[in-house]
């Protein structure tokens, strides 16, 4: 009978955690452009560290690293769009993210701040073909000093 509570009580605190991050975006540069992912599928921000190179793999796929025994393959996100690589600085951090089963690297130029987007604040991403880098816009986010392009990372990784 206890296990069932402490279950009971252990889905609440689950439910509770996701009404708290429900809306919250991690925003970040990348060149110039302002992007943000979903807190919910942030698992932790850390500073660039010693990355292996990977053979044969596509450029903006800077290699693996070990992250306390869990091998991570890790994307530039300059070179996923596109943008010219520059060298990294103290700003410079990778996002881990868990997008399904995959965990995987998001290398950034820096974090701007969390922001919580309700949903009158997201709008589709124009039609218009814009840029390469907007291939991987899920949404547009309005803020009070501009717009956040809402990364889609089912294409980030997958397209």
């Amino acid at each position: 009978m206890s296990n069932v509570i402490e279950n009971d009580l252990t889905m609440d605190r689950r439910m509770e955690e996701a009404d708290t991050v429900k809306n919250l975006y991690l925003a970040f540069v990348v060149d110039d452009e302002q992007c943000a992912v979903e807190v919910t599928s942030i698992k932790e921000i850390i500073g660039v560290v010693p990355i292996t190179l990977v053979p044969q793999t596509e450029d903006y796929i800077k290699g693996i690293i070990n992250l306390r025994g869990d091998i991570i393959p890790v994307i530039d996100m300059r070179g996923r769009f596109r943008k010219p690589e520059i060298p990294y600085d103290t700003e410079t951090c990778i996002v881990v993210v868990l997008h399904g089963e995959y965990i995987l690297g998001l290398i950034v130029d820096r974090i701007i701040g969390v922001y919580n987007l309700d949903v009158d604040k997201i709008s589709a991403p124009p039609n218009a073909k814009l840029s390469y880098a907007n291939q991987f816009v899920k949404n547009i986010g309005r803020k009070e000093d501009g717009v956040l392009l809402l990364l889609d990372l089912e294409k980030i990784l997958f397209v």
